[in-house]
């Protein structure tokens, strides 16, 4: 973790490290986890769900950087929420409301992890009890890891994304050969709706530029790094993902891609490179997606203890049991690991994916209260909110038509978050030495 309770952490993070914190959590979080399922809602058409999303993102990750570079903490979104609304319950339940989505995030993404790790043990017959089990391990040994320090995170995170990127590059190469543009056009045809709503269930591949905001006070010069790591890392992952969803596309049938939905990637790899290719892939993936994870908890165990020091969470989140792990945290991870063994891929990706839109669309309206602090263009602020806005609407049109349950426990998300802030509002006013913001 970049930061310690109760003392300010050594700049141990470079732009290389930051980036690969971004692109760890993007890459994990997106092509491998969610691809499949993206394809059965915009068939061909995917691909350009991808290259809608990277702009949106891009926009995002404007606000992101600068805010960023403005207020380097290790709080994240949570101290962009503190500067930009006056009302500490806004920005309270908007923060919370962020960490319950990080931890749908970590679940949905573990959940990825176990699926791969499941079928390359026991094949098509991998059940959900062990799918559950590898996720469920995953979970563990990365909490530990995240105890280390901030430094061995971004080592961590170098190493992984390096493996996972040479492997995709190989996929990407090998897949080119064999690849059959008919495959495009033979898909069932799809109108701007639908696409639209992919793009929205797609921008959780997107999602993990978030956590390089929380390393903010673990690199030397957070104004020029955090841009630079943010920008880079968006732009790098948008074309893999469209270069990835292409040759998948291309080298998989739609009958196979709904049959494999949760592991297309390393089923795309099984026409070009036969059996060895999967398993090769599969690994990857395996690494893609515990990188992201790392990346997430990363993010959510800083957030967790800054929002607990701010007695906007119970000071469990702030009471250590073992070096940078708190009792809070560890109930947080509880609850992840609750949610990845009760609820399946698809509901979890629909409630994780609904919330950071939510809660990006709150970082618009920050930077539009801080334009001038930032020296932002409000011209470029509004337009990136109008695009996410637009996209969120037809993404929740589309959840409530296939996934109810899931926008059910999104709104539950949004009042518990409320009311838990409320009641943490009112305990603040009565110790008001403790409730004061850093």
């Amino acid at each position: 973790m970049s930061a310690t309770v109760g003392k300010a952490a050594k700049p141990t993070m470079n732009v290389w490290s930051v980036a690969a914190l971004g692109v760890g959590a993007m890459v994990g979080a997106g092509i491998f986890a969610l691809l499949g399922q993206a394809t059965l809602i915009a068939h061909g058409a995917v691909w350009m769900a991808f290259v809608i999303g990277g702009i949106v993102a891009g926009f995002s990750g404007y606000s992101h950087a600068r805010l960023s570079a403005r207020y380097p903490s290790a709080a994240g979104v949570d101290a962009f929420f503190n500067k930009g609304f006056p009302s500490r319950t806004v920005a309270g339940s908007l923060s919370l409301f962020y960490l319950m989505s990080l931890a749908a995030a970590a679940a949905l993404v573990a959940k990825s992890f176990g699926t791969y790790g499941a079928r390359l043990a026991f094949g098509d017959g991998a059940t959900t009890f062990w799918i559950n089990v590898f996720a469920t391990a995953i979970v563990i040994v990365l909490v530990i890891l995240n105890t280390i320090g901030s430094r061995a995170v971004g080592r961590a995170e170098i190493v992984l994304v390096g493996v996972k990127l040479a492997t995709l590059g190989v996929l990407l190469v090998a897949g080119s050969t064999s690849f059959q543009a008919s495959r495009l056009t033979s898909t069932p045809g799809v109108g701007w709706e639908a696409i639209i709503a992919c793009v929205g269930l797609t921008y959780f591949a997107y999602s993990g530029y978030s956590v390089m905001t929380n390393a903010a006070d673990a690199v030397a010069r957070p104004k020029t790094t955090i841009p630079l790591a943010i920008y880079g890392a968006i732009g790098f992952v948008a074309l893999l993902y469209v270069a990835i969803s292409l040759i998948v596309l291309g080298n998989v049938s739609e009958a196979d891609l709904a049959k494999y939905a949760d592991t297309a990637v390393a089923q795309a790899a099984v026409p070009v490179l036969g059996n060895a290719g999967f398993v090769a892939v599969s690994i990857a993936a395996m690494l893609a997606t515990a990188s992201a994870i790392n990346a997430i908890l990363f993010s959510s165990m800083d957030m967790a203890i800054a929002l607990g020091k701010d007695r906007q969470l119970p000071s469990a989140f702030t009471a250590v049991i073992h070096g940078t792990l708190t009792k809070g945290v560890t109930f947080a991870v509880l609850g992840v690991l609750v949610v990845l063994n009760f609820l399946d891929l698809t509901s979890i990706a629909f409630i994780a994916s609904a919330g950071f839109l939510i809660t990006y669309l709150a970082v618009f309206v920050a930077h539009w209260r801080l334009a001038k602090e930032t020296a932002s263009p409000r011209a470029v602020i509004a337009c990136g909110f109008i695009l996410m806005a637009v996209v969120l609407v037809m993404f929740e049109i589309s959840v409530y038509r296939s996934q109810p349950i899931a926008l059910v426990l999104t709104v539950a998300a949004i009042v518990a978050a409320v009311l838990i802030e409320s009641v943490m509002t009112r305990s603040s006013a009565s110790h008001p030495l403790q409730g004061v913001r850093e």
